[in-house]
């Protein structure tokens, strides 16, 4: 069963679930970096550019998703060395000072209460996040071309390429094409026909849209809104 609900870190969700079986939950690509929790260990999962996952694993997991570009200036790495990956939070920081942190973790009321009051630490020691970061998440996100964004914040394509790879985990097109993809899920979830998500979320066709979904949910869109995923 999954759950989730705002974190008092501005933009950022905390969430837990507990499968009903090993191989379900398949995670779609969203733009966003998770502090995770499981079986007493801190990972994190990095910038997805496709379906995730999560195999035989079993148990409860709970975790913080941070808002698209965040994650990096708390963790200390840049988003695009974690794309695609699960680590755990050892690979990132000194050992002891994670053993510190899950002994924390473990010790609170609630592993999600634990890890939020983790990432709200780590938020006030971290420089804040860039606002021109957010911007970009939401011209994209409103459907705005990569190039008309780019000159909208004063930025050349190669350089906001290479601040979207560090922020994002890559380039703009692809951030652009993820939030496009949730926006089509959410329109389609709740009930408008495929031709017209297709329409309203900016793809070309209804055949875009498909081609879109299989290749980053790995499922076609019917059966993934269907349970499949």
């Amino acid at each position: 069963m999954y759950a989730e609900r705002a974190s008092r870190l501005p933009g950022a969700v905390v969430w837990t679930n507990t499968p009903s079986r090993p191989g379900v939950g398949r995670v779609l690509p969203d733009g966003c970096m998770d502090l995770l929790w499981h079986d007493g260990r801190l990972k994190v999962a990095g910038p997805d550019t496709r379906a995730y996952l999560p195999g035989g694993v079993t148990g409860p997991w709970a975790g913080v998703r941070f808002y698209p570009g965040t994650a990096p200036s708390l963790l200390g790495v840049p988003a695009h060395e974690l794309r695609d990956r699960r680590v755990e939070l050892t690979d990132l920081w000194p050992a002891s000072q994670v053993r510190r942190l899950t002994d924390r973790v473990n010790a609170a009321p609630d592993p999600a209460s634990g890890l939020e009051e983790l990432a709200l630490r780590q938020a006030a020691g971290a420089e804040p996040p860039d606002p021109l970061l957010r911007q970009v998440v939401t011209a994209l996100d409103a459907g705005r071309p990569v190039a008309a964004t780019a000159d909208e914040l004063g930025l050349g394509a190669r350089q906001l390429h290479r601040r979207s790879l560090s922020a994002f985990g890559y380039g703009p097109k692809t951030l652009a094409r993820i939030l496009r993809l949730r926006r089509a899920l959410e329109l389609a979830r709740s009930g408008v026909p495929f031709a017209q998500t297709a329409a309203r979320a900016g793809y070309a066709d209804q055949a875009h849209l498909a081609r879109d979904v299989k290749e980053l949910a790995g499922l076609p869109l019917g059966e993934l809104l269907g349970g499949g995923g």
